[in-house]
């Protein structure tokens, strides 16, 4: 029994692109969903014809980059997020970049996103200034330890 053979590939070849297509299209229905927008709502902010984007949600369209680009600002996510899930980029998480990991997360919202970042960035400052305080103590010994924890008044005077 023969494996149906695509123009463009190997055996079985046209199947795994129709699961792929299928798969990217579900992606971006559950981001239209996450998001609370219509199929509609969604075709007016990408500037796309709602006909195209439902052949897109059923797999039965590929998509352009630039479409691809158009969708990911109408759902407020990252257009690398979708390029990893059309193939066009290669999904290789950043090994210790946690920023870059929040912001490729498909689970969240751009606000949300941001907002994680935000705090992150916060107590990663937060953590710089408690270290270099603490690395100041050492250098000059345990009697010049500050009075306040960092974070507290004295590190929030301190001039650097």
């Amino acid at each position: 029994m023969a494996q149906d053979a695509g123009a463009d590939g190997p055996p079985g070849g046209r199947d795994a692109r129709r699961d792929g297509l299928s798969e990217l299209g579900n992606f971006i229905r559950q981001q239209r969903s996450v998001a609370s927008l219509s199929l509609r709502r969604l075709s007016e902010l990408a500037g796309i014809s709602n006909p195209y984007l439902s052949q897109i949600e059923r797999g039965l369209r590929t998509p352009s980059a630039q479409i691809l680009q158009q969708l990911a600002r109408g759902l407020r996510i990252s257009a690398e997020t979708l390029y990893v899930q059309a193939g066009i980029l290669e999904n290789r998480p950043p090994e210790d970049d946690l920023e870059a990991r929040i912001l490729a997360d498909p689970h969240l919202d751009e606000a949300q996103r941001q907002a994680l970042v935000r705090v992150y960035r916060s107590f990663r400052r937060e953590r710089d200034r408690g270290d270099s305080v603490r690395e100041g103590s050492r250098d000059a010994g345990p009697a010049c330890a500050p009075a306040n924890p960092p974070g507290g008044v004295a590190a929030a005077t301190r001039t650097d």
